[in-house]
């Protein structure tokens, strides 16, 4: 029993010295061997961490940090412990990575890659890539595949992509125009539809199909038309019903359309051109005329055993056509020769501008600005003609504008000058000498002064100078404490919504490329350049009111900021209220003209600049007045060159020059443009002048001063003292 005791007692004592060791050893230590030794707890298993991190053992202590392409849930905490709860989480690399051009990139869980755009290619087996390898994305050519598009298929590779077109004389079932590769769906138009004939037979060509007639039946040389039963008095005079038809179908159509895409402009043409040459053989009479609601159209007719000779010419209202019957026969001679001249009424509102190919020639937009015609002969050969044709069109609107000659290219789907030269052009018409025959008009060139180099270089230099010398203005302003006044007042915040308009006007004016934003700095432009204007007109009373009035010239900070920067705002925001889409164009984000909506601007500056002019003309007869009383013995000379300095001084801050830009609409105003370029970018440049001539007349402005102080005595010397400024 006494060994039991002291068996029971020696382990008591064993685990009491244990227990006693451990409690000595500091966090982050463990016994052994009646030691204290660094835990490592990093070694714990799941990590103490958590998932996605790396843990860094320390003598007494660890700490955690998140792996490459992760980042703790809080803020800018690199370093933690299981204590702050923190996780690690993904980042999204694609936020930030630029991946190059025509490339997008991918994000995984702890990194990212890049890959190609569909329809693009790095040239490498791995499609996958990262940033700073310089992997280029280029465009995959499907095409180059020959059997991408199937058979009686065209394929057709744009960037990024490709479709397939069928060839002419085929068509997919399904009525769609196109397809993307590996659909094998193009079919003949004459299988899929056997009666598109009628009772013709239907034939693949090499411009799709054409219906061929057996004897006794016609299309009437409309290949692609179905085949009648041939009736020779169908179109015996030019009275006949079958001839008044086509001329209202002709009127039918137009009047129902609003506007005429490529498709309908093509066919319309080669419809009108093959019915003027069906339609001329059957007429009776040597000369026929005829118009309708939407048309005017004359025929010419030779028959008998041999070609007519001569010259010729033909007329509608406003076109002039001139050839030889040698043209109108061609090589082969039938017994008799037609020509045709058909002109448009007011289809040149109808046809969308399709000018692309001459406006990248020649960087320029074009207007129709004559009738559209169709001139058709028996010729059948009028590609390229022996001897040009000559057509002389009246313009719609007079100008001395460039005016060019173009025809419809069917190929092209658009208006070109190819085979068509303009021979001379005046301000009410223009000779056009063409090398064959289809449909022709005259366009005129519509010039944009703002593309001008030189107004670009002068503006951006000029106004750069003029922010320089604004912002030294506002500092002066700001700074100087001993010439605070009501004037100085005005004078910087006319300087402040000048800066601010300048330099938006710098960096914003050309920036079209985001609607909304173009129309957020359009905006803005309306509104500082409002308030550089009211700030004029403001400056225009305190002028007024200090020399008319003399006494009592100080302006209540509130009205001034009233007039300055209320009334803008509330022209501008009634202004977008009632046109919203009235900020920004095409080309800069500035007020459309279209509607008028550039008087929401001009309407407010003409009415400020006719008020300051009759401040200014009232100014300078007080002054006048008032210089006369100075000094008797004042000679004229200085007199007049006193008046001077002070008119053009005024003029210059009261914003004349401004007036200038009510004519840019033209080229003929480009001399116009130079002047109000030049005067608008230095008009900061034009403030420091100001003050230098003005120092220049420090004699005159004392004496003035003096004048001034002297005729206010008997209201008391106060009044002297509250304005400060009783001088010009």
């Amino acid at each position: 029993m006494r060994s039991k005791y002291l068996l029971s007692l020696g382990l008591l004592f064993a685990v009491a010295e244990n227990l006693t060791m451990q409690e000595g050893c500091p966090v982050g230590f463990k016994t052994k061997k009646k030691n204290c030794l660094d835990e490592d707890e990093c070694s714990y298993i799941p990590s103490i961490c958590g998932k996605n991190t790396q843990c860094f053992n320390t003598v007494g202590s660890y700490y955690c940090r998140c792996e490459a392409g992760f980042s703790t849930d809080i803020k800018e905490l690199v370093n933690f412990t299981q204590e702050t709860r923190a996780t690690c989480k993904d980042i999204n690399e694609c936020l930030n990575a630029d991946c190059g051009v025509n490339a997008q990139c991918k994000n995984t869980e702890g990194s990212f890659y890049c890959t190609c755009k569909e329809g693009y290619s790095n040239g490498h087996e791995n499609m996958t890539f990262t940033t700073g390898q310089g992997v280029e994305c280029i465009d995959r050519n499907e095409c180059e595949d020959p059997g991408y598009c199937g058979p009686n298929a065209q394929c057709h590779n744009i960037p990024g992509d490709s479709y397939c077109i069928c060839t002419p004389g085929f068509t997919l079932k399904t009525g769609e125009t196109n397809f993307t590769g590996n659909y094998l769906g193009c079919e003949s138009v004459c299988v899929l539809d056997p009666s598109i004939c009628g009772t013709g037979e239907c034939q693949i060509s090499k411009d799709g199909y054409e219906c061929v007639c057996k004897s006794g039946f016609t299309n009437y040389g409309l290949q692609q038309s179905k085949c009648a039963e041939l009736n020779c008095d169908t179109f015996i005079t030019s009275e006949s019903p079958s001839f008044e038809a086509f001329l209202m179908a002709i009127d039918d159509l137009l009047s129902k359309v609003t506007k005429m895409d490529i498709h309908t402009t093509s066919k319309t043409f080669h419809l009108v051109e093959s019915m003027l040459k069906m339609i001329g053989p059957i007429l009776s009479k040597n000369q026929t005329r005829s118009s309708s609601a939407k048309t005017e159209v004359e025929f010419l007719v030779e028959r008998g055993p041999s070609p007519p000779q001569g010259s010729f010419l033909m007329s509608t209202e406003g076109v002039l056509f001139a050839s030889n019957w040698d043209t109108a026969t061609g090589n082969e001679y039938l017994g008799f020769t037609t020509t045709a001249l058909l002109s448009y009424k007011g289809l040149e509102e109808l046809l969308l501008p399709y000018f692309n190919h001459i406006e990248t020639q020649k960087n320029q937009t074009f207007k129709i600005n004559s009738k559209v015609v169709t001139v058709a002969v028996s010729n059948k050969d009028t590609a390229q003609l022996e001897k040009p044709v000559n057509l002389t069109f009246s313009h719609l609107k007079r100008g001395n504008e460039e005016h060019t000659c173009v025809f419809w290219d069917v190929d092209l789907g658009a208006w070109s000058t190819r085979g068509c030269t303009t021979v001379y052009s005046s301000d009410v018409e223009t000779l056009c000498s063409c090398s064959h025959l289809s449909s022709f008009a005259v366009l005129m060139a519509l010039y944009n002064i703002g593309d001008v180099y030189e107004l670009q270089v002068i503006s951006r230099v000029g106004l750069t100078l003029s922010l320089v010398c604004l912002l030294v203005c506002i500092i002066t302003f700001l700074s100087v404490r001993s010439i605070q006044s009501t004037r100085t007042t005005i004078h910087l915040h006319l300087s402040i919504s000048l800066f601010i308009a300048y330099f938006i006007f710098l960096v914003g004016i050309s920036r079209t490329e985001n609607p909304v934003g173009c129309a957020v700095v359009a905006g803005i432009l309306h509104y500082f350049f409002l308030a550089s204007f009211c700030w004029m007109c403001l400056e225009g009373v305190q002028l007024f009111r200090m020399v008319v009035l003399v006494f009592h010239t100080t302006l209540r900070n509130i009205h001034m900021f009233g007039v300055g920067y209320g009334l803008p705002a509330v022209i501008v925001v009634v202004s977008a209220s009632v046109n919203a889409s009235g900020y920004g164009t095409e080309n800069y984000c500035w007020l459309k003209l279209k509607d008028g909506f550039i008087w929401s601007f001009y309407g407010p500056v003409c009415v400020i600049i006719i008020v300051n002019v009759i401040f200014f003309l009232i100014t300078i007869w007080k002054l006048a007045e008032k210089f006369s009383t100075l000094n008797p013995d004042l000679d004229n000379l200085r007199k007049i060159k006193a008046f001077v300095v002070t008119a053009i001084a005024q003029l210059c801050v009261l914003g004349i020059m401004w007036v200038f830009g009510c004519f840019q609409f033209d080229q003929n105003s480009l001399a116009i443009s130079y002047i109000f370029s030049v005067l608008g970018s230095l008009q900061g440049v034009r403030e420091e002048y100001v003050k230098f001539f003005s120092c220049k007349h420090a004699p005159l402005k004392r004496k003035y001063s003096e004048f001034s102080s002297n005729q206010s005595k008997p209201q008391g010397s106060g009044s002297v003292q509250h304005t400060g400024e009783s001088h010009i």
